[in-house]
């Protein structure tokens, strides 16, 4: 599985799933566009890839000028754009009716609408070239119902699983392929602060017994970034120890 030669652009690449994903693609050979809604952590990352193999970039992905901000940087520094992997996501907590209407319109706006931008952004260059790889990191909760994920988080994450399916389909005569991978519970900052009794909870509703590690989600997404997964096109791969397994 190597992107030698070949450059890729990683939303929310702050921490976690896309710091871990930025750094898995670029020893993989590729040359990233490092995103994130602040400019200072990317910039740290960027650094620790090098000079010659990744450029940071910053702004709200709600914004479209975010994104199409990212695709002319890759163009500009790299003259290509071979992958794309939206991982720039929140969640904010809530019950359906105790729920802001603002809550779930950022939510929507930040998972799906910037999804969206992104890939709208890089489909032309894409286009052109015939070929282009997109990987959408979505959820378990877009999937099944959880009492942890709040309404507008599954749905979003739902929406981009229908997204992703869609593109798939419409993309591919021009040689791109779009899919997305679902992480279950994965050991990240926010999965730090739980409790050692919710901690437990969780981790006895995982078949494997534990939670996931951010690499292990990076090594997924490399897979269907690569020609490894070359006639993989349309799916959203559950990468959740078989918390769900459908």
């Amino acid at each position: 599985m190597t992107l030698g030669g070949q450059v890729a652009i990683v939303t929310g690449a702050s921490r976690g799933i896309g710091r871990e994903t930025a750094l898995r693609l670029a020893r993989a050979g590729a040359q990233v566009i490092v995103h994130a809604t602040g400019l200072e952590r990317v910039e740290s990352l960027a650094a620790e890839i090098g000079a010659d193999g990744a450029v940071a970039v910053a702004g709200d992905i709600v914004d479209p000028g975010v994104s199409a901000l990212l695709a002319q940087t890759a163009l500009d520094r790299f003259g290509r754009i071979d992958v794309l992997v939206n991982n720039a996501g929140m969640n904010l907590r809530s019950g359906t009716l105790d729920m802001a209407l603002e809550d779930w319109q950022r939510v929507m706006n930040v998972n799906l609408n910037g999804t969206l931008h992104a890939c709208r952004a890089v489909l032309p260059a894409m286009i052109a070239a015939r070929s282009g790889r997109i990987v959408n990191v979505s959820s378990t909760a877009a999937k099944t119902a959880h009492r942890n994920a709040a309404p507008a988080y599954g749905a979003s994450k739902a929406a981009v699983n229908y997204l992703t399916m869609h593109l798939a389909r419409e993309m591919a005569p021009h040689g791109i392929r779009v899919n997305a991978v679902c992480p279950g519970p994965v050991e990240t900052d926010m999965t730090a602060e739980w409790d050692d009794g919710y901690r437990a909870q969780v981790m006895a509703n995982v078949p494997l017994g534990r939670l996931g590690r951010a690499s292990e989600i990076a090594d997924t997404i490399l897979f269907l970034a690569s020609d490894a997964s070359g006639f993989v096109t349309g799916e959203t791969l559950n990468a959740n120890g078989g918390t769900f397994m459908a």
